[in-house]
């Protein structure tokens, strides 16, 4: 009996919830994108879409080149939570969920006799019929099963879409030989580089290697880990503190200015802020990004500070730091219209739970902090930016920075802002530098001499 995880993983997700409500996408291509515009990536896409070589990332005029019926749907981040929690329903009246991965993918664990090759098929099965029964007909899944979650989650996606594939003790490691290494979680570019200077350039060198290699390879006890989860033990979970905070956009077309950036970077801030103070945190630095269309070098500013949980606060240190953006642009260093702003992003770091630091003295700062008080109850009862700046007023009427799904968390929807239930902080990043490799690549093609000029 060495099967201890189950692992669910929903096919295309954000698109096949799309397809799941509109049964005219259903069989058609479909692109889910953040925002309306030609420039931006697809942050999902369809296996019909898929068939074409559009996938995560693919800016949607290429989209539109290679597949010219695709349909491009705007994301409806509080949807995806909806039917998210749905799901986890009728996966439950089969199996108890383990700790749920993200927005689409959970893993279960298998206890007793479900551990058994043939209960446990059983189990997948009964979960994709559960879905099928709660009216999920255009939404599948891939299950893995496996002696590890980390085993699992790869099994999950070696057939897709809609698979059942089962990994035992005795099928290690030869079943695993015929991934690439960017199969496995945890093995992107930079780290797919740093295994190839070790030497291992296939998945089936990664299994042979030893234990000490991985750990040279990775330069850490994470090397370890990789070297136990590869052989089918399951490893207990690390415990990860709370470091920062934090939020970013990929600006819209009519936000890429440097107003618009503004107003998009006050409002991420006093979200975060809230969250902030709904986790009774303290924050003692401020990081501030702001990446530009057509340019390598970013707006970069770390701050420190005593720490501090009020939005006035930290809403004047972020303008103070944007007035050196704003006199770049007045005086022509800065050329708004060739490099307009594309993605922006606050962090708050430094965190310390609130009861750790001694009370504030200052009778200003006393204000300030009872004020963001009063705003988060005012919020909370009457909606999420019931009561907002001035300084945000650009975004809200363009409803950018709206709550985001992160594939790695799902949030608490009274901290969380717009719609009530949405996610994608994680996913987000990921956008994002999706977004800026997608405007890069395009400017390094167009720069190309074209045959025949």
């Amino acid at each position: 009996m060495t099967l201890r995880c189950l692992f669910v993983d929903f096919n295309s997700y954000f698109a096949s919830v799309e397809q799941q409500d509109d049964p005219r996408l259903r069989g058609r291509p479909v692109g889910v994108v953040p925002v309306m515009a030609e420039t931006t990536c697809c942050i999902a896409a369809s296996y019909e879409a898929k068939a074409f070589g559009v996938k995560t990332g693919t800016p949607v005029w290429e989209a539109r080149q290679k597949c010219p019926d695709i349909a491009i749907i705007l994301a409806r981040p509080a949807r995806y939570v909806e039917v998210h929690h749905r799901m986890m329903a009728a996966i439950a009246d089969c199996i108890p969920l383990g700790t749920r991965e993200s927005i689409d993918e959970v893993p279960c664990w298998l206890i007793g006799r479900e551990r058994r090759r043939e209960n446990a098929v059983a189990i997948a099965r009964n979960i994709k019929r559960s879905l099928l029964d709660h009216g999920f007909d255009a939404i599948g899944c891939s299950i893995g099963i496996a002696p590890n979650k980390f085993l699992a989650k790869t099994a999950s996606d070696m057939q897709k879409p809609d698979g059942l594939t089962v990994l035992e003790l005795a099928d290690l490691p030869h079943r695993l030989h015929a991934l690439e290494l960017r199969d496995f979680c945890g093995i992107g570019p930079s780290m797919e580089k740093r295994l190839h200077r070790a030497g291992i350039r296939t998945v089936e060198q990664l299994c042979a290697a030893n234990r000490e290699h991985l750990r040279a390879a990775w330069g850490s006890i994470e090397g370890d880990r990789y070297w136990l989860q590869l052989r089918g033990f399951e490893l207990p979970e690390r415990k990860t503190e709370r470091g920062s905070v934090g939020h970013s956009h990929v600006l819209g077309p009519e936000l890429r200015s440097y107003e618009g950036a503004r107003s998009v970077l006050f409002k991420l801030l006093a979200k975060a802020a809230m969250r902030l103070r709904k986790e009774e945190f303290l924050a003692g630095g401020l990081a501030i990004r702001i990446r530009f269309v057509g340019m390598d070098k970013r707006f970069e500013r770390d701050l420190s500070f005593a720490p501090i949980d009020d939005t006035p606060t930290l809403l004047k240190l972020l303008g103070r730091e944007l007035e050196a953006l704003e006199r770049a642009l007045a005086s022509g260093r800065w050329k708004e219209k060739r490099h307009p702003p594309l993605s922006v992003s606050v962090t708050l770091v430094h965190l310390e739970q609130r009861g750790s630091v001694s009370g504030e003295l200052m009778t200003e700062r006393r204000r300030s902090r009872d004020m963001s008080a009063v705003l988060d109850k005012i919020n909370q009862r009457y909606g999420n930016n019931a009561l907002y700046f001035g300084a945000m007023q650009n975004a809200l009427s363009q409803r950018a920075a709206p709550m985001r799904i992160a594939f790695g968390q799902i949030p608490d929807t009274e901290a969380e802002e717009d719609a009530g239930n949405e996610l994608w902080l994680k996913r987000e990043r990921q956008f994002k530098v999706l977004a800026e490799t997608a405007h890069r690549e395009a400017r390094e093609k167009s720069r190309k001499p074209q045959p025949g000029a």
